[in-house]
């Protein structure tokens, strides 16, 4: 499984591919920064993280892409750049017919480190050696994207055998109780 990472924002949206299978070693195959300026006109910013992307998806060729999912901040303005930088890059992915997942930073702490609260620093040493890296990728935002195609490619078997037995019993099931105001003994 090829997986392309998303760690959203509008000054610096980390990128990173890496391809490997559960319970087996995982090589990454790029990863950096899609930069841009931060006092630019928002519209050309989010051009310019579109055209990021785009390019990571034609040289690299992801089955998958993972993004961060945006969580509640104080800072409003913050968690909205972050929210369009994460729109771009589920465009740019289903423009392509690539399937997207949403994984909560926790999500990503937990299945990297062991826990959902590790700090930036944890997330970046776990990173370097589960891809046997050198060094820790810099910026943080580039090693936060190679770890959320790491969780990715970990948990995506299981959420797709638990979708899989979702389906089954959906199919399997009875029709479902009538709705309330059909039930007997009531009168509309």
């Amino acid at each position: 499984m090829r997986v392309l990472g998303v760690d959203p924002g509008l000054t610096r949206c980390g990128v990173g591919v890496v391809e490997g299978v559960a319970g087996r070693p995982l090589t990454m195959l790029g990863v950096g920064v899609v930069r841009t300026p931060a006092d630019a006109d928002l519209g050309h910013r989010l051009v310019a993280v579109e055209q990021g992307i785009e390019q990571w998806l034609d040289e690299h060729r992801p089955e998958f892409v993972a993004v961060e999912r945006v969580f509640s901040q104080h800072n409003v303005r913050t968690v909205m750049g972050t929210a369009q930088a994460s729109a771009v890059a589920m465009l740019c992915a289903a423009r392509r017919g690539i399937p997207v997942a949403l994984h909560t930073p926790s999500e990503v702490k937990a299945a990297v480190t062991g826990s959902g609260r590790a700090d930036k620093a944890q997330v970046g040493t776990m990173v370097t050696r589960l891809l046997r890296l050198d060094a820790p990728p810099k910026p943080a935002d580039a090693a936060d994207a190679l770890a959320l195609a790491i969780c990715h490619i970990w948990r995506a078997p299981a959420q797709n055998r638990l979708q899989q037995a979702v389906a089954l019993h959906a199919a399997q099931a009875p029709h479902a109780a009538p709705a309330p105001h059909a039930r007997k003994g009531r009168t509309a």
